[in-house]
């Protein structure tokens, strides 16, 4: 995760707290997405953006865990095609690790 999204998600966890904010990944790696939940939950792993030993505690949720809460033909035009060539199982067992 980018600094600069680091430091976004921290501005709104500072605005509106933690307890009713989730974070919804895109990743299309699960190293990379599990990378990003773990930095939105425990802080950034890699000690070099704004959530540097900063414990938000936020669920993040990669969004093919989504998919039963997103409009069918959204996520069939924006998502679905994803899912072929991703591996999704992965994916999701890496982020949900992290909740």
């Amino acid at each position: 995760m980018d600094l600069e999204n680091q430091a976004r998600i921290k501005d709104l966890a500072d605005k509106y707290g933690n307890e009713d904010l989730v974070v919804v990944l895109g990743g299309g790696e699960a190293e990379s997405s599990a990378l990003a939940a773990e930095t939105v939950t425990t802080g950034d792993p890699t000690f070099a953006g704004p959530l540097a030993g900063v414990p938000l505690g936020l669920k993040a949720y990669h969004i093919f865990e989504l998919k039963d809460e997103i409009d069918e033909e959204v996520y069939e035009d924006q998502i679905s095609m994803m899912e072929m060539v991703l591996d999704m199982d992965a994916i999701i067992e890496a982020v949900s690790a992290l909740r």
